[in-house]
């Protein structure tokens, strides 16, 4: 492999319990590792221009989900679309490529499955990088009480605005729908023209409605996450856009009662998609930290 070819993307599958599973990768294979685990309603198509900026140090992978993007969507008989499942898909990836050890990004879905994965390999992890990642309840913002109101009543009713969001209409509300107009018209609509029609099928629709209903179950891991991060105090830096209605300001600002020695940097006019409207201003500050941490 030559030296320009390590800082372009590169595209591979995996075969894992008999699916297919895509994922996105660049950087030299010795270099030290950064792991990517996506968010929702996304795919590894999220960290796009993140990994080719970095490949000149780091080898950066990133998956797709079962059930998202390229990769293969199992017979839900035999995958459990849940948390608890993608973070036993996360130990099986990471072991296929060998990957001893990585820091890791946490943002989104990719948060709760990515610390879930650090509970059970803590030796694995070498820094976190936390992106508008929720795992504290009291901090949880006016967005989801949509949510809470299927929790405390699952009916009908109250599933449809679930449903209804798992749309091309929904994805694209949830890329530019929080954010100030002059923001969001940084926000290429190839994330919900392209994504869309990957997830258009009965499966994905479902398995999409259902992790927002398994979020009630993943509350109970909440204390789980904070005590790892209290107990392992792993380097890390809390990256944030705070106009996110999930996940607010004081979202972000609870992680440092757990890890009081973080960094934190709230992107001020930004959303939960920083990459993409404010990815000048992240660069730096996740390379200068990656330099810290990772080498």
């Amino acid at each position: 492999m030559n030296d320009s070819s390590v800082l372009e993307v590169r595209h591979g599958t995996l075969t894992i319990d008999g699916e297919t599973v895509f994922y996105r990768e660049a950087g030299p294979e010795a270099a030290p590792v950064l792991l990517l685990p996506h968010g929702y309603p996304c795919s590894s198509f999220q960290y796009r221009r993140l990994m080719p900026a970095l490949a000149d140090r780091w080898r950066t992978v990133a998956p797709d989900f079962p059930g998202f993007g390229y990769s293969g969507t199992p017979d839900p008989a035999r995958f459990g679309y849940d948390f608890d499942a993608y973070a036993t898909f996360l130990e099986r990836f990471t072991d296929a490529l060998g990957l001893g050890s990585y820091a890791l990004w946490l943002h989104d879905y990719g948060s709760q499955i990515g610390l879930r994965h650090a509970i059970a390999y803590p030796s694995r992890i070498k820094a976190l990088i936390i992106q508008n990642g929720d795992i504290y309840a009291d901090a949880l913002g006016p967005k989801y009480e949509t949510i809470r109101r299927f929790w405390r009543d699952p009916s009908p009713a109250n599933r449809a605005p679930l449903e209804k969001a798992v749309s091309e209409d929904g994805f694209r509300a949830e890329f530019v729908g929080e954010v100030d107009d002059d923001v969001a018209q940084r926000v290429p609509p190839d994330l919900w023209k392209l994504h869309w029609p990957l997830m258009d099928t009965p499966v994905r629709r479902a398995l999409s409605v259902g992790l927002m209903e398994k979020l009630k179950a993943n509350l109970d891991w909440f204390p789980r996450y904070q005590g790892y991060l209290r107990e392992r105090r792993p380097p890390a830096m809390i990256l944030w856009g705070p106009k996110d209605e999930y996940m607010p300001e004081p979202a972000a600002r609870a992680y440092l009662r757990d890890l009081p020695e973080a960094e934190l940097h709230l992107l001020n006019d930004a959303g939960h998609w920083l990459l993409e409207t404010h990815f000048e201003a992240a660069l730096p500050l996740v390379r200068r930290f990656l330099g810290e941490v990772l080498h």
